[in-house]
């Protein structure tokens, strides 16, 4: 059989024809291998995102994007263990530091290969290195076998071809396609070799797709790709305007997530770890439903020993010893090892009033200028810039009391800043009723 040209594979696409499995092959191993020039790429992910893609095609895509790479082996005793989780992005969501060392301490095994922030959203290895000495760069076998979890960063083998694709979708305004954010997302997973997958797919003012039917489409298109290559894959659809938790920043959420941790964790951020720890636990068959599952992920959350977890791969990924410990005590002062930024401020409410709504995104936003953040990949972040929430949706306050405190460095915050993060409170007459975070589970069939 001829093999079509990168044109003939173009046009195919652009003229609405769906790719055959072949088809797609040759166009990812020609990313891949650098042997396409950057304009055919572009013109093809424009073809994708024009046209869409049918369930086989995403399926296809997402299977060589994975093979593109090296793709991990496990022992033959970890059959049935290896689980991981993914989160389509948020404000203040620092859930995988709570939920891998839950995970573990539930006897699982997690190899979290995770991402940095890009503009709001702040990224996990962010968040971890601004504990001196982590390192995101290791052994992922070596720790799990000793730990069971360890949070690291992509390595340069594993699925390459999205690392390309990623560049130029940004460039060429294709980031926001269903079959590639899936096949993104699901070859990374992929390449992990899971027994199962937990994805957040988030919804709201502060993700990715702000409406409940654009975020079910996307955890749908994922469940189903994550399924048909043998994950056994499930999601959670969350909701996402307010941060998650009171802490927006990468020392301080690192500071939160301890908290948790310790058992004093905010009902928002416990409610995510539970449910997307008791889907993982259900789909590996250790839990016998969801709600065994959630508690098993709560005790070990509450009972301890998933902070014991957290400071044994502290230490596996670089922490100095005695830091980790320090950390993980009960009663610790968190910036006798974390950088504490040079200035702190404090907004005071304007009026009296119940806590209505904080708006994540304009918070981060906000943060991100002052320098948490970055626009541009591989541009440094300053990991002791934050913001904290002194107030909880629902609760009523007087007149001048402190709702947010403001971590900063120079040059400081400019007056127009500070009503931008006064216009993110909204204070209203009356008492709130609580709404939960978790709206919706898909499991595999």
């Amino acid at each position: 059989l001829e093999m079509l040209s990168i044109p003939d594979l173009i046009r195919k696409k652009r003229d609405g024809e769906p790719l055959s499995h072949d088809d797609i092959r040759a166009f990812i191993q020609a990313v891949a291998n650098q042997d396409i020039q950057d304009c055919q790429t572009g013109a093809m992910l424009m073809a994708i995102w024009q046209r869409g893609m049918v369930a086989k095609e995403t399926e296809a895509l997402t299977r060589e994007m994975m093979s593109s790479g090296e793709v991990m082996s496990w022992p033959e005793e970890w059959a049935g263990l290896v689980v991981d989780k993914h989160s389509t992005g948020g404000v203040g969501d620092k859930v995988s530091l709570v939920l891998a060392p839950a995970l573990a301490a539930c006897g699982l095994k997690v190899p979290m290969i995770s991402g940095r922030g890009l503009a709001h959203t702040g990224g996990t290895l962010d968040k971890l290195e601004s504990i001196p000495g982590f390192n995101i760069q290791q052994s992922v076998q070596q720790i799990l076998a000793s730990v069971g979890c360890c949070i690291v960063g992509q390595t340069e083998r594993l699925v390459p071809a999205d690392r390309v694709l990623y560049a130029l979708r940004d460039a060429t305004s294709t980031v926001d396609s269903l079959p590639l954010i899936t096949g993104s997302i699901i070859s990374k997973k992929g390449a992990e070799s899971l027994t199962a997958l937990a994805l957040d797919v988030k919804f709201g003012r502060a993700a990715l797709y702000k409406d409940l039917s654009a975020a079910k489409e996307l955890a749908l298109s994922l469940v189903n790709v994550g399924n048909s290559l043998g994950i056994r894959t499930g999601a959670v659809l969350s909701r996402m305007d307010a941060p998650i938790g009171r802490c927006v920043g990468n020392s301080v959420e690192v500071i939160e997530s301890l908290e948790t941790l310790k058992g004093h964790g905010p009902a928002d951020l416990m409610e995510l770890v539970t449910s997307l720890g008791g889907v993982l636990l259900l789909m590996t068959g250790k839990a016998s439903d969801l709600s065994d599952g959630q508690r098993q992920i709560s005790e070990a959350v509450i009972g301890g020993t998933a902070l014991s977890k957290f400071q044994a791969m502290m230490e596996a990924q670089g922490v100095a010893n005695e830091m980790a410990r320090s950390l993980c005590s009960a009663h610790t002062d968190y910036y006798s090892v974390l950088r504490k930024a040079q200035h702190q401020l404090e907004l005071r409410t304007p009026r009296e009033g119940v806590v209505v709504d904080v708006d994540g995104l304009v918070l981060a936003q906000v943060l991100h200028k002052l320098g948490a953040g970055r626009s541009k990949a591989g541009a440094p972040v300053n990991h002791s810039v934050g913001a904290e929430l002194l107030v909880s949706l629902g609760q009523k306050v007087t007149k001048g009391v402190s709702w947010l405190r403001l971590h900063f460095e120079r040059p400081g915050v400019t007056s127009q800043q500070v009503e931008l993060l006064q216009s993110a409170l909204t204070l209203g007459p009356e008492p709130i009723t609580h709404t939960p975070l978790v709206c919706e589970l898909l499991l595999p069939r």
